[in-house]
């Protein structure tokens, strides 16, 4: 069984930075495409940023230049790294293990959450 745990959201004022971080037992992470999505209220889930398990990363526009992803296989672990963070920015962010090394949504684990609030 899949479980990814989440950490790292906060309270964080506008400018700020982040750094959210999800362990992943019970996959062949290595083999796994990873990504994180958001959700804001009011809002459907949003891609954000993903990592093939080749270590090519792609983003989403509004996040390009600011948000870093990143793996380590032998720890299991897709760290998202959030700089000049704006109000916007503001959701539920979610991280998510592929079922192969191509990020796709089906099939794909999830995590609980974890809550990221930017003030301005």
């Amino acid at each position: 069984q899949v479980q990814l745990v989440e950490s790292g959201g906060g309270l964080v004022q506008a400018g700020g930075s982040l750094r959210l971080s999800c362990v992943a037992s019970g996959t062949i992470f290595d083999r796994s495409a990873v990504a994180w999505y958001r959700q804001a209220p009011g809002n459907e889930r949003e891609f954000v940023a993903r990592m093939h398990s080749d270590f090519m990363p792609r983003y989403r526009d509004s996040v390009k230049g600011r948000f870093t992803i990143s793996r380590d296989n032998a720890k299991k672990t897709v760290t998202l790294q959030m700089n000049s963070l704006k109000p916007e920015d503001t959701a539920v962010y979610y991280c998510a293990v592929g079922r192969g090394g191509v990020w796709d949504t089906r099939g794909a684990d999830w995590g609980q959450g974890t809550q990221v609030t930017v003030s301005s």
